[in-house]
């Protein structure tokens, strides 16, 4: 994503509280967050909402860790780099956006997940949330599974995008609303 792509979605998205793309690591993402909950008391966001960006946030951030594979990595070895953004729409609307590149065996286990949630009203989603956690299958482990789930328990509605650039590698755009 170049700097006009973000321009574009600054003005259709409003304000952006926390913009990072790079090298993702656990302790980045917990030193993310912190400022992330530092901007939420700053702007004195319920704690409901905060928590729900939060959680998005932490799944995203993740699934980037687990999923990512650079661009430049011709061996498709893991690379967790991405992009993730977290910012305000209109009224009181918050987004979670990620992006990262991944190849087709990630993008055909995540994928049908996705395609599922989108299917799935409120109370469906919660009862196949309980089913996985209750099986231990699509465990918080790496594998695309329980927390997409979980993002979509959180949040108001869900987009995402596989954009092919070749050699079997994606963009994966990821963009949570939550009010």
């Amino acid at each position: 994503m170049d700097i006009k792509a973000i321009e574009k979605i600054l003005e259709a998205d409003g304000i952006v509280f926390l913009t990072y793309g790079g090298f993702i690591t656990q302790s980045l993402i917990a030193g993310m967050t912190d400022a992330l909950e530092r901007e939420s008391e700053k702007k004195d966001i319920n704690q409901r909402l905060a928590n729900n960006i939060f959680v998005i946030f932490i799944e995203l951030s993740q699934n980037m860790m687990n999923y990512s594979k650079s661009r430049e990595n011709a061996g498709g070895e893991f690379d967790p780099k991405g992009l993730i953004m977290v910012g305000k729409g209109e009224g009181d609307s918050y987004y979670v956006l990620s992006q990262n590149i991944l190849d087709s065996g990630d993008r055909d286990k995540i994928l049908p997940k996705l395609e599922e949630i989108q299917g799935l009203d409120n109370d469906g989603l919660k009862r196949r949330y309980r089913e996985l956690r209750k099986s231990g299958r699509d465990s918080h482990g790496k594998g695309a599974g329980i927390g997409f789930y979980e993002i979509a328990k959180r949040c108001d509605q869900i987009k995402y995008e596989f954009i092919s650039i070749g050699d079997d590698k994606f963009y994966f755009q990821f963009k949570a609303f939550v009010k």
